[in-house]
């Protein structure tokens, strides 16, 4: 111990700092008073504030406390709480940390580690060996989450950012980055006893532990993990005897200075029937958002997957996808999946128009966006005409009207460039489509019989103007 004891205490609480949330410090650490440190009996006294205090510090930051005190204070010291029981009368009890700060004993401590190797080369961690770091683009969407998830996998022995909750929409890339997270840390640390589960095989895992009576080796098995990765945990909201069993295995592998990653398709605070004191738990390490990806983001990912899988996509179809798969990188691979099935199985080349037929089956969204297809199936539909006439040369009066009212419908509900609807409507250019429509908003306004037919071809694909 370099210097008086209360610098050391001093010195410890920045050590704290740099390794929790500025929340977190003022919270939970900001209200520890320091007392003494007694230099024969290594053992420091502090005084907190209440017993919840107290309990939270043992069951959340005790690995922390651990490895700063030994640091500021020696190794050996022994952490002794004074807990302020009652306020209006001063009243206080003095208690020892549940788990002394002393040195493990190091052959117990080898053989342990060499258990822990022999058994871990017959564990199945269940992560899917193609979600890794190579192939998870980042963007500013996901950046955070990932950079943190990276330094968790190259050093999960760090209390820092413990537990980490993840959460956002579905098909943002959250269960591909905590597969990725968990693939790195093994492929540094074989040793390591990484577990992937789903919160619904957790939950049937349990529920046939309890049918079968082997509940407590249900709970020692997952409190032998180095580190706990679990997805969509939203699955659990109001599954009470799940929450309480988990709660116990959470604050085992907590205590003991494992790894624990939470992904959740909401924050901590949007999960209602969840209980507080696992919430709290949740909340206590890092909270990382992730967005659905940008158009940009979109494009990279597409960029990345078709040069992974040796195909070849015109760049107008990469950005169509992009713009149009509602920020899904679930949606994005299975469109890019359905062009490649749909070019083999009909030997055709992907283009334009086998990109829209194809977003219209392969995205599952409720708003899925208008294509050129749908509009012109509309227009052929109401005024008895073909769409390879109206795509033809024709001057005749009706393909003329129908092929203005596809171009006119075309830019009014997609976001399709003119350029674009020109080639996909007759091949025609820009010019054609820009003069189509201003043709078509002058008759709306002098010929009703006109506007009606419109607004029909409107109504028929539930469009609204």
């Amino acid at each position: 111990m370099k210097g008086s004891p209360a610098s050391c205490w001093d010195r410890a609480l920045a050590l704290i700092k740099q390794h929790v949330t500025p929340q977190q410090f003022d919270t939970w650490f900001k209200p520890i008073g320091f007392e003494h440190f007694n230099e024969e009996e290594k053992t420091i006294l502090v005084q907190v504030p209440s017993p919840f205090v107290y309990e939270y510090l043992e069951e959340n930051f005790l690995g922390l406390l651990r490895a700063v005190l030994y640091r500021t204070f020696g190794e050996g010291v022994q952490l002794t709480y004074r807990i302020v029981t009652d306020k209006e009368h001063k009243l206080t009890q003095d208690i020892e940390s549940d788990e002394a700060i002393a040195d493990v004993n190091a052959a117990q401590g080898s053989r342990k580690q060499a258990e822990n190797r022999a058994v871990a080369v017959e564990f199945d961690s269940q992560l899917d060996p193609h979600l890794t770091f190579k192939n998870y683009i980042e963007g500013t969407s996901n950046k955070l989450p990932r950079s943190v998830g990276l330094s968790i996998a190259e050093h999960p022995a760090t209390p820092q950012f413990n537990p980490m909750f993840i959460y956002g929409p579905s098909g943002c890339g959250k269960t591909h980055l905590i597969n990725a997270i968990g693939l790195h840390c093994k492929q540094l640390y074989p040793e390591k006893r990484v577990l992937y589960i789903s919160a619904r095989l957790f939950q049937s895992q349990f529920v046939d532990a309890n049918l079968k009576h082997v509940i407590n080796d249900f709970i020692r098995f997952y409190q032998t993990i180095d580190m706990l990765i679990v997805d969509d945990i939203q699955e659990w909201m109001n599954a009470v005897k799940t929450q309480d069993t988990f709660f116990h295995i959470f604050n085992h592998l907590f205590r003991n200075g494992k790894r624990i990653i939470l992904a959740s398709d909401r924050p901590p605070v949007d999960l209602k029937g969840m209980n507080e004191r696992l919430l709290t738990r949740f909340s206590c390490g890092l909270i990382a958002e992730m967005e659905k990806p940008n158009v940009e983001l979109c494009i990279d990912i597409l960029h990345n997957k078709i040069r992974r899988d040796g195909l070849h996509i015109p760049e107008e179809v990469v950005q169509f996808i992009a713009s149009t798969a509602n920020g899904s990188v679930r949606d994005l691979e299975g469109v890019v999946s359905s062009l490649l099935a749909y070019s083999v199985v009909y030997n055709c080349k992907i283009d334009m128009r086998l990109a829209e037929r194809v977003i219209k089956r392969a995205v599952k969204i409720d708003d899925k966006p208008l294509t050129i297809d749908d509009i012109m199936e509309a227009v052929c539909a109401h005024f008895n005409v073909t769409a390879t006439a109206v795509n033809s040369k024709s001057r005749k009066r009706d393909l003329v009207v129908a092929r203005q009212v596809s171009m006119f419908l075309a830019q009014k509900y997609t976001k399709i460039p003119a350029s674009r609807i020109g080639r996909l409507v007759g091949n025609r250019d820009h010019s054609t489509v820009i003069h189509s429509c201003s043709q078509v908003e002058q008759r709306l306004k002098v010929d009703q019989d006109f506007k009606d037919d419109v607004m029909r071809i409107e109504a028929s694909f539930q469009l609204k103007g």
